[in-house]
């Protein structure tokens, strides 16, 4: 253990991912900062660039651009009113009210100092819960996987909306691209109407691609809304006055960060979700609920430190399971694939030294997030007015360069631009992406797992039900689906109500 240790502070500390980090966090910070430019576009905006490097620096550039992100997305917020990621929007009111107050330092400061508690937190979960679930997944037969994936893609539904029919139709809609091409059990050519080009499957990165970054310049294209007016011209000492937050709020830290990271293994969560429900959580059991809304600091300490430990969060299904627990991860496992660290219980056996440097990542990352928020937060200004006209036609550049130069193909660059538009038309109509990236990322796995557990059952469906774990998996399941029906016979008005 203590040779992979060695290892993984030797990958690390090499001045190459050193400056990979750097680079990445200064891009991570710009890309939150900007409003509409979000976390998970940044990730996906990486990933060409990562196809050139080696396996730590491009999960190094990865969890930095993305912690960065995460919270540099408080800024617009705090200052425009305009949430530069969807974390960042729970308690933007809160923060610009703050503002209005002439309190931004303080808003800002806490967005900073306890996101950065809150990675940190979640770290030391994920440091401690990755490799004990690894030990107890290596009793995982196909059996098992099989209700594993079929559980996440039911908290996907269920947890990422409001409206779990629209979630079912584009988590099918995300099965049904899994489905294409060569990559299946029996070998078959599905749905490739005989082109040569649709063998190969759909690529998941060029999708990724498109439905994060295309959509994002397509809604900036159609938005007629006028840009929001700075404030504030100057913005002072973000860090005076954080130590007594800390001092006053303890058990919000305490809570956001737990909240945080529970909601983040969740598959399909994330950080946005986290957000909004450690804020709510905050004013619920706050003493002061009616300060809230009004430019209260104590949301924001419990929402930011939600938001990012739910980033450590995520990568604990991910890394041992190979479920991403959010669409970042799932961008993340596609690279993970492509560097030969597939993720699941084996790789904290065969590759130890890669996984100690992933938690290495994830705590440098957090340690440099404050003097370098610090300095984003002080050059806030000049970034929140880079015309946009210039921006956008810029990163539309990068998405197709990026794109065709993964497998120098064109077809890829048309897959990624016909799933920027799919994707714009769903988040109009509020239908939400996530499970639909979830069912292409985990589509193959849960046909995979039924075939092969088929087989070894000779076609006895009973074979599902037989083992203890699958069998808890599978009322689990079961409870999650029946939840919505059973909530609806609880509130129907009996007879003598109705009478």
């Amino acid at each position: 253990m203590w040779t992979a240790i060695g290892q993984a502070f030797s990958m690390v500390f090499d001045p190459y991912t050193l400056m990979v980090m750097v680079i990445a966090a200064l891009y991570g910070l710009f890309v939150g900062a900007v409003p509409g430019l979000t976390a998970t576009m940044a990730t996906a905006l990486l990933v060409p660039v990562t196809f050139f490097m080696p396996p730590i620096p491009a999960i190094a550039a990865m969890v930095t651009a993305t912690a960065m992100a995460i919270f540099s997305g408080d800024i617009p917020g705090c200052l425009l009113r305009i949430p530069g990621t969807p974390a960042s929007a729970a308690y933007t009111d809160e923060a610009f009210a703050m503002t209005k107050k002439g309190q931004a330092e303080l808003a800002l400061g806490a967005g900073l100092v306890f996101s950065a508690v809150g990675g940190l937190f979640g770290t030391v979960v994920l440091i401690l819960a990755a490799p004990a679930l690894a030990d107890f997944a290596l009793n995982f037969s196909s059996f098992e996987y099989f209700w594993l994936v079929l559980l996440g893609l039911t908290c996907a539904v269920f947890i990422t909306t409001n409206q779990p029919l629209k979630g079912v139709t584009t988590l099918l809609l995300g099965l049904l691209v899994a489905c294409v091409g060569l990559g299946n059990p029996a070998g078959f050519p599905r749905f490739t109407f005989g082109n040569a080009e649709m063998t190969g499957g759909i690529g998941m990165i060029a999708m990724m691609i498109g439905m994060f970054a295309i959509s994002e310049i397509i809604r900036y294209v159609v938005d007629t809304s006028p840009p929001a007016e700075l404030v504030v011209e100057k913005v002072g000492s973000v860090m005076a006055g954080q130590w007594a937050l800390a001092k006053k709020y303890p058990v919000q830290i305490f809570r956001g960060s737990v909240l945080g990271t529970a909601v983040g293994a969740l598959p399909g969560a994330g950080a946005d979700i986290a957000a909004w429900m450690s804020y709510a959580m905050s004013k619920k059991f706050s003493k002061e609920p009616e300060k809230f809304g009004t430019g209260h600091v104590e949301g924001i300490v419990e929402s930011g430190s939600a938001n990012n430990s739910a980033l450590a969060g995520a990568w604990i299904p991910a890394l041992v399971f190979g479920i991403p627990g959010d669409s970042i991860t799932a961008i993340v496992i596609g690279v993970l694939y492509m560097k030969n660290m597939n993720p699941g219980p084996m790789l904290f056996t065969t590759n130890p030294q890669n996984i100690y440097a992933v938690f290495l990542l994830f705590i440098l990352a957090n340690l440099i997030m404050i003097p370098l928020g610090i300095l984003c937060i002080k050059v806030a200004k000049r970034i929140l007015r880079v015309p946009r006209e210039i921006l956008m036609p810029l990163i539309l550049l990068f998405c197709v360069v990026g794109t065709f130069a993964i497998n120098n193909s064109m077809f890829e660059v048309g897959i990624m631009l016909v799933a920027g538009i799919l994707a714009y038309i769903l988040e109009a109509n509020r239908f939400p992406i996530a499970p639909a990236i979830l069912g292409v990322v985990l589509g193959g796995m849960l046909e995979e797992n039924f075939i092969t557990s088929m087989i070894k059952s000779n076609g006895d469906l009973g074979a599902f039900l037989a083992r203890p774990i699958a069998l808890c998996l599978a009322v689990l399941c079961l409870l999650i689906w029946s939840w919505p029906l059973l909530a609806k016979l609880r509130t129907k008005p009996g007879p003598s109500q109705m009478a």
